[in-house]
């Protein structure tokens, strides 16, 4: 087997405490992700630094975990006072509201934390309600909402990108619309149906986002509607998405601590150095290291 590598970035994970996150306090809220018991705690930069031991990753990227919208700057500190005490994480994709007027208050807000270097609204919507995030499935074609993912050209952030397939087409419409932001598709475009016909939209879907060249694709959270760890699942939508946007145009990212309800890291990413071997040393290079160094902005270790 090939092997990844090396400087490896986990493009995608979180950390957290069960008392700022309202879907793990209270009865269980059901989640697209399944059942949770075993992550309703604290899940610290120490213990994911322990997961991610074996696997050669050097630096790391935190995606906002979905605490109290009011709270987007309290969760922003809290993990930057996690990077100063101990080195990890290296940046932070924060949340913001960006359906509101003018969005221009709360990133000014953010960007006094010098990790910030994307920020993430989900936008994705679903018939099925225990998949849907968003308000409504269209909000990619509002025209507020992409007056103010514009502004984060202004700030030299990333948008991570959050849709599922029927919403890739206004999906693409946002990213023309914003020529100057890097979209970062979230866990490959989220293919939940794996129908012929489901499959066959969400090729349809990925190739219209792949068409556009300020449009990134993020390989995780595969296992996220499977409830396991599918090293086969997990290369038939790396190779479509590497097929589709090219390597240099994919990043790898665990979503940990969500898929160790299923799996360790090492097992996780073990899948995901099998569905690469065949690719070339630089094309290895670019989706363990590169792509995601380049669009948040990582230094070498």
């Amino acid at each position: 087997m090939s092997k990844p590598a090396s400087g490896c970035v986990d493009a995608h994970h979180h950390i957290w405490r069960q008392q700022d996150l309202p879907w793990l306090l209270g009865p269980m809220q059901p989640r697209i992700f399944g059942p949770y018991e075993p992550i309703r705690r604290d899940y610290t930069i120490a213990e994911y630094l322990a997961d991610v031991s074996a696997a050669g990753i050097t630096r790391s990227v935190y995606v906002q975990a979905n605490w109290a919208p009011a709270r987007f700057l309290d969760e922003v500190r809290y993990v930057s006072d996690a990077a100063r005490e101990t080195g990890w994480p290296h940046a932070i994709v924060a949340y913001a509201d960006f359906t509101v007027e003018d969005v221009r208050p709360q990133l000014e807000q953010l960007a006094a934390f010098p990790l910030v270097r994307g920020v993430r609204m989900q936008l994705h919507w679903h018939d099925n309600p225990q998949y849907r995030f968003a308000s409504a499935p269209g909000l990619a074609r509002d025209p507020t909402l992409r007056r103010n993912i514009a502004r984060l050209s202004e700030y030299g952030w990333a948008f991570d990108l959050q849709v599922f397939a029927p919403q890739m087409a206004g999906a693409a419409e946002l990213a023309d619309s914003c020529p100057g932001v890097s979209f970062v598709l979230q866990h490959a475009g989220m293919l939940e149906d794996l129908s012929p016909a489901g499959i066959e939209a969400w090729r349809t879907g990925m190739a219209l986002l792949a068409q556009r060249p300020n449009v990134v694709a993020k390989l995780s959270g595969l296992g996220t509607f499977l409830h396991r760890n599918d090293p086969a699942h997990i290369g038939f939508v790396v190779g479509e998405t590497v097929r589709l946007f090219g390597a240099g145009r994919c990043m790898f990212g665990s979503n940990f601590p969500i898929e160790k309800l299923w799996t360790r890291y090492e097992a996780l990413f073990d899948a995901y150095r099998t569905a690469t071997q065949t690719l070339s040393a630089a094309d290895r290079q670019a989706i363990f290291h590169d792509t995601a160094a380049g669009i948040y902005r990582l230094a070498r270790p």
